[in-house]
């Protein structure tokens, strides 16, 4: 069951123009017919990347605004909140990401100890499915052995792993923290059908994984070849959540790949419902 969401977006904004005056071979044109894409949050100064270009992204962690455990900490707070709890009550941190602060301690005790949580925490890392993976492993627990509810966080700083002189990779980057408020036993304001593992079969892209670059060409072709395949659009979605389960607040939950398959697409208000 689900109980509350929360997030947080770095105050500072990497606009198609910033990117356009760092005279790496891209304009505000070129960047929205390609992806869509005005404007990306990043916890990087725009001083750091304008005067480095991010070549380096070992100083990325030194110049960040914020880390994961205060973006997670920030996320958190308004994930409790809106769940109506005291953060107290949370039993279990969880977190993943595609980039990670540190090997160790995990981001999952951080963020708890940046809310004060005394509590079993762990990493589940599946890059950016790493919360759908999350919600898969509670689904598999036996609910009586769960604690009554667990904080799920998403701490997703990537902007400092991308070289931002590769304008096929800094057009596409963004940072920003999600927080869920789950249950496995507690009824809630939406309930969570079902989810599979199955999309995370495809192996695209592994070897650009392994030394954690990001390739921009090698995504944008990616998500033109996901497109090609029939992967579910805005629309398939929003229908999907206008049947009469939705309505009862019920919630679907979808590949977490998605967002990488349709750069251009937006949803549109009226189409989905309240």
């Amino acid at each position: 069951y689900l109980h509350g969401l929360g997030h947080f977006h770095p105050e500072v904004e990497i606009t198609n123009r910033f990117l356009e005056d760092l005279d790496i071979g891209t304009t505000d044109a070129w960047i929205l017919e390609r992806v869509g894409i005005r404007a990306r949050r990043t916890l990087l100064p725009l001083d750091y990347i304008r005067d480095t270009r991010n070549r380096d992204p070992r100083v990325a962690s030194e110049a960040m605004l914020y880390g994961n455990a205060e973006t997670g900490r920030r996320a958190a707070e308004m994930a409790i909140a809106r769940a109506g709890i005291d953060r107290g009550d949370i039993g279990m941190v969880i977190s993943g990401s595609s980039a990670p602060d540190m090997v160790t301690p995990a981001d999952a005790c951080t963020i708890a100890a940046a809310l004060g949580l005394e509590v079993p925490c762990f990493d589940v890392n599946s890059a950016c499915t790493s919360f759908h993976v999350a919600m898969h492993l509670l689904a598999m627990m036996d609910p009586e052995k769960v604690p009554r509810f667990v904080l799920s966080v998403v701490p997703e700083g990537v902007t400092r792993t991308v070289d931002s002189s590769d304008r096929t990779a800094a057009v596409l980057w963004g940072d920003g923290t999600a927080a869920a408020v789950l249950s496995t036993r507690e009824p809630g304001r939406a309930r969570i059908l079902g989810n599979t593992l199955d999309f995370l079969r495809r192996s695209a892209g592994v070897e650009e994984a392994a030394i954690f670059r990001r390739q921009g060409r090698s995504w944008v072709s990616l998500a033109s070849t996901l497109r090609d395949q029939n992967s579910p659009s805005l629309d398939a979605i929003g229908d999907a959540m206008a049947t009469k389960a939705c309505r009862e607040n019920d919630l679907v939950t979808w590949a977490g790949l998605w967002h990488h398959t349709q750069p251009k697409h937006r949803a549109s208000k009226s189409h989905l419902p309240d």
